[in-house]
């Protein structure tokens, strides 16, 4: 299964992290914004190229320290097909450099537009007798309000080419718990409840490593109900935003992995990108900057927990 990929990943470079590539233009240097805009003008083309620079630099330096990247849509989206071709182009850099990608895109529907969904960013589309992949990520965040319906498109890709998905369950935002701490008529949270959705659905996809192609969104923010979700979903592999800018502390994130120190993968993404900014150093020693972050965010994580 697609996690099993993943996994490995981690275990090599003793690393249970994902790098959120999720860049404005405000944050690539000035020096890389000028490149473009300068022959561009101010315009999407410019800087949809900047970022791919920016994007690329950073990929390369850290590449062989972090497993994993998630680039989420909406940053590229906003630079119409301009940044949608970023982000194909990272998509496919990363994996050349031997990333593991997470799309966060959050999609949902059902029937035909959920199966479009999918084949956009995990399966391949059909051109008359040729098929190709549009995107090609190794993994989907999506929305499962809308129940099987929106799932069940997703499962068969994961099935047939090798893909994961991660469900949506108890998010990082303060207002998460509006409708997702919620109880139903037998005492069960509504987080709770779409966890054991997860645990269902992935039920004929578990891999080497005990972990289904289906994984939920778990934030660091809450690490008590992440430490009771780790429990309660013994075959579900956790993505965990919410470490470091938006509050989740790394001793609070032990409970989300198991015994092995598997099981989960802390993002972070602003603190990675603008992390030139934070240290103050040369603006064009922006990826390795980067790099040190990583590092220290790595270090700062794998204390807590036993990753062998």
């Amino acid at each position: 299964m697609s996690f099993d990929r993943l996994i490995k990943k981690i275990i090599e470079l003793k690393n249970p992290t994902v790098v959120g590539l999720d860049p404005k233009l405000e944050y690539v240097p000035e020096y890389i914004q000028r490149r473009y805009l300068d022959k561009d003008g101010m315009t999407m083309k410019a800087a949809a190229k900047a970022i791919y620079d920016f994007n690329q630099a950073i990929i390369d330096e850290i590449h062989d320290v972090v497993p994993a990247i998630k680039p989420q849509a909406a940053y590229y989206e906003m630079y119409g097909h301009y940044g949608i071709r970023t982000l194909e182009k990272t998509i496919r850099y990363a994996k050349l450099n031997g990333m593991f990608v997470i799309t966060d895109g959050k999609r949902n529907d059902i029937g035909a537009t959920m199966e479009a969904y999918t084949n956009a960013h995990l399966g391949c589309t059909a051109v008359g007798e040729s098929t190709s992949e549009a995107f090609g990520a190794d993994a989907l965040t999506v929305n499962g309000y809308l129940g099987t319906d929106g799932i069940e498109p997703l499962l068969k890709v994961c099935r047939e080419r090798d893909k994961g998905i991660y469900v949506l369950v108890k998010t990082s935002n303060p207002s998460s718990g509006e409708l997702q701490d919620l109880k139903l008529e037998d005492g069960t949270p509504i987080y709770a409840k779409m966890g054991d959705l997860c645990e269902q659905w992935g039920a004929d996809t578990i891999g080497e490593y005990g972990y289904s192609a289906v994984g939920a969104v778990v934030g660091a923010t809450y690490p008590e109900m992440l430490t009771e979700l780790r429990k309660r979903l013994p075959h579900t592999m956790f993505l965990v935003p919410g470490y470091g800018a938006q509050g989740g502390g790394a001793e609070g994130l032990k409970g989300g992995f198991d015994e092995n120190g598997l099981g989960a993968i802390v993002n972070s993404s602003r603190a990675v990108m603008c992390a030139y900014k934070k240290e103050g150093c040369d603006v064009r020693d922006f990826a390795k900057a980067a790099r040190r972050e990583v590092i220290r965010m790595r270090d700062d994580i794998t204390q807590y927990i036993n990753l062998k």
